[in-house]
């Protein structure tokens, strides 16, 4: 009998997109002293949330070159150890947008992934990601935030362009483009999931990413003392509106993120179990504890145990060792 089939091989055609599998936190800071520390907790913590460097609200105004000559000095420094730091540029059509860009590109170490603030729309977003390739960096994946009218109109093509790995939904700058329409509390912990048209926009950012294989990250919870209020939104972001990714803003929001985002430990017990009796026949329908399954449930439980491994943090990883070196030690070979 050939040797079973990776599930990745079994469950999922070679020309299938597939999201790339990114830290389910993405931690911002933009003052010197605070992106120290936010790469001093990640080289300590391990890839389990990503760092981005602010060169836009992190910048003094005016003082947007000399932010970038620190940013690019953080990432080629020793403390970006696993690669995952990325950075806020400028958004498109700012004077200094050509000159930082090319300091961040210049850094000793290549960014993770750039972010495009304020879009007004896939126009903008194809010209952004045309000079950063002909800057050089054609290799760097990019990251944009919905937060204008014009973004979320196009937020289906903006996800269809090939550069984009990940859509951000910049709550603060997406109520402020309402005029004051959309009342202060919507902007709070609870309030962002009350309001109809903050709702709609992170219920279309959501399905414009499932749809095309990209990621959706969700926005700031800005009470970084009410840690109830912050697991509670989180829980909201991955249960309810089906986000993949969230911003912290503060280092104690980094760890409750990526728990909430974490599956529970009895679906992860059950997809090892429904997974192994699978893969056991050849990937065939099963029976397993009175349920019927096939491969849509064998790819739903597949892709909860990437998100586990994902999540897991130093010293408590979340799937057992012989699972770990049975599925995730190596990649599946090919053919």
């Amino acid at each position: 009998m050939s040797a079973a089939l990776h599930p990745r091989q079994a469950l999922f055609e070679p020309e299938e997109a597939v999201p790339p599998a990114l830290p389910v936190c993405d931690h911002y800071s933009g003052v010197e002293p605070r992106m120290t520390r936010s790469l001093e907790l990640q080289a300590a913590m391990g890839p389990v949330f990503d760092v981005t460097l602010d060169n836009e609200d992190g910048a003094p105004a005016g003082g947007e070159v000399e932010h970038a000559h620190l940013i690019a000095s953080l990432l080629g420094g020793r403390l970006n150890r696993h690669g995952r730091v990325g950075v806020r540029l400028l958004p498109w059509g700012h004077a200094r947008f050509a000159e930082v860009l090319a300091i961040v590109l210049a850094s000793a170490r290549p960014p993770a992934y750039l972010m495009l603030p304020k879009p007004r729309g896939v126009a903008d977003v194809a010209a952004a990601a045309a000079a950063i390739d002909a800057a050089g960096g054609a290799g760097v994946p990019l990251h944009a935030l919905i937060e204008t009218h014009g973004a979320l109109a196009e937020v289906a093509a903006i996800a269809a362009h090939p550069r984009i790995e990940s859509l951000s939904f910049g709550l603060m700058d997406f109520v402020s483009a309402h005029r004051g329409a959309i009342p202060q509390w919507a902007m709070s912990a609870d309030g962002q999931f009350d309001h109809p048209l903050v709702v709609r926009a992170k219920l279309e950012i959501a399905a414009a990413c499932h749809a095309r294989a990209k990621v959706p990250s969700h926005s700031v919870v800005t009470e970084f003392k009410d840690p109830a209020a912050l697991r509670e939104a989180a829980d909201k972001a991955a249960r309810l509106l089906g986000y993949t990714r969230m911003w912290s803003i503060h280092p104690s929001q980094i760890q409750p993120i990526v728990e909430a985002f974490a599956p529970p430990i009895a679906e992860v017990d059950q997809a090892i179990e429904v997974l192994l009796a699978a893969e056991a026949a050849r990937w065939a329908p099963i029976r397993h504890r009175e349920q019927l399954h096939d491969r849509a449930s064998y790819r739903y439980f597949w892709q909860l145990l990437e998100r586990a491994e994902r999540t897991s943090l130093p010293g408590a990883p979340a799937l057992p060792a012989d699972v770990r070196e049975r599925w995730f030690a190596a990649p599946p070979a090919a053919g």
